[in-house]
This record gives C-alpha cells, sequence and structure tokens, in this order.
C-alpha cells in the first residue's frame, strides 16, 4: 500500500535556510539574500530577485521577493509551523493589461510552477492585480503603460529548493521569460508612447 502522507518538513529552520540558500538560479534572475521583515515570525530568511537588473534599482523588467518563515507555535492560519510568502511584478504592454483574464493566468502561473516541481504545500492564497496607467505633464513622454502583481503565500513541506524555484520561474514568467528561453533578448520596459 502507497504512503500518502506529505513529506516531513525540513528538521530545523537552519536546514532550510540552506536549502533557500543554495538554490541555482538562471542566469537571467539575479537573486540575493535581504534582511527578512521584523516581527512576521520567529524565524525567517528573504530573497530579492530581479530580472536582468539595471546598475541602480529594480529591474525594468521584474522584481520579486520570496520570504520562509518559520514560528514553531503554528499559527493557525499557517496550518503549520512554515508558510512562504511571496510577490512578483512585472511591466506589461497595455493592450494585455486589459485581458481579464490576466489576473486569473498569473495565479495559475504560480500554482503550476509549484506542481510542475513537485512543491508539496497546502493553505495557498493570494492577490493578483493589474494597473494601468498613463504619464501627464513632464511624465507624458512615458506615454501608456500596464503592470501586473502577484502576491501569494502558502504553507510549505518537504524541501524547500522546488518552492524557491518555482518562486523564480513565476518572476521570469511574469517578465515574459519562460522556462527553456535563457539568453533570449529581452526589448526593454514595456511602455507605449502615443503619438
Amino acid at each position: 500500500m502507497a504512503d500518502h502522507r506529505l513529506p516531513a518538513a525540513p528538521l530545523s529552520f537552519a536546514h532550510a535556510a540552506a536549502e533557500v540558500r543554495s538554490t541555482a538560479f538562471r542566469d537571467d534572475l539575479v537573486v540575493r539574500e535581504i534582511p527578512a521583515p521584523a516581527g512576521v515570525a520567529p524565524e525567517a530568511i528573504a530573497l530579492a530577485g530581479d530580472i536582468r537588473p539595471e546598475a541602480e534599482g529594480d529591474s525594468p523588467y521584474g522584481t520579486g521577493r520570496f520570504i520562509l518563515l518559520h514560528d514553531a507555535d503554528e499559527p493557525a492560519a499557517w496550518n503549520g509551523a512554515w508558510r512562504i510568502v511571496c510577490f512578483a511584478q512585472a511591466p506589461l504592454e497595455s493592450e494585455i493589461g486589459t485581458d481579464p483574464l490576466l489576473a486569473d493566468v498569473a495565479w495559475s502561473w504560480l500554482i503550476d510552477a509549484l506542481d510542475s516541481r513537485g512543491a508539496v504545500y497546502h493553505s495557498a492564497s493570494g492577490t493578483a492585480t493589474k494597473t494601468l496607467s498613463k504619464g501627464f505633464g513632464s511624465l507624458a513622454e512615458e506615454g501608456d503603460g500596464a503592470q501586473i502583481e502577484l502576491r501569494a503565500s502558502w504553507s510549505p513541506s518537504g524541501s524547500m529548493t522546488p518552492h524557491v524555484e518555482a518562486w523564480a520561474e513565476l518572476v521570469c514568467m511574469l517578465g515574459g521569460l519562460p522556462p527553456g528561453s535563457e539568453g533570449i533578448a529581452l526589448l526593454g520596459p514595456q511602455r507605449t508612447t502615443r503619438d
């Protein structure tokens, strides 16, 4: 008879953090460890990822954050001792930003990335927000723009590596870099100027 129990969580936060730190990323995504938010959980580790960042500031192509939280007291909202919180955003062409299914697609990319990596999780939740913008006055030259932003959280089990890999895939997908597109040129930030 097959054993259908969920894989055990990492033995310790130190082990989980080591898995997060040792995850390999594609060359298009520059990932660094950043200070974790204080006061959310007794133990936490956070990463920032940017698609082909420029010398200063966030990437014009897409950015994201990944936070692994651990609380042995198992907060009720987490349904366990572990929680992952992630954020990913990317600019879009204005026409894509008006697609009524865009938010659903962004959420499905996260779920597909988790499932394709074999990540074990439960209690997933999140929001997908699309924003349209138009510059006026001294910002009129920037033209029309759009952006997609996904904020999600879930309770992981087993190895943390597939969860980090899924987050990285989500950031790249939102930024227009699907799996297998390593090294493909990007056209630049996606804003359109109306004449």
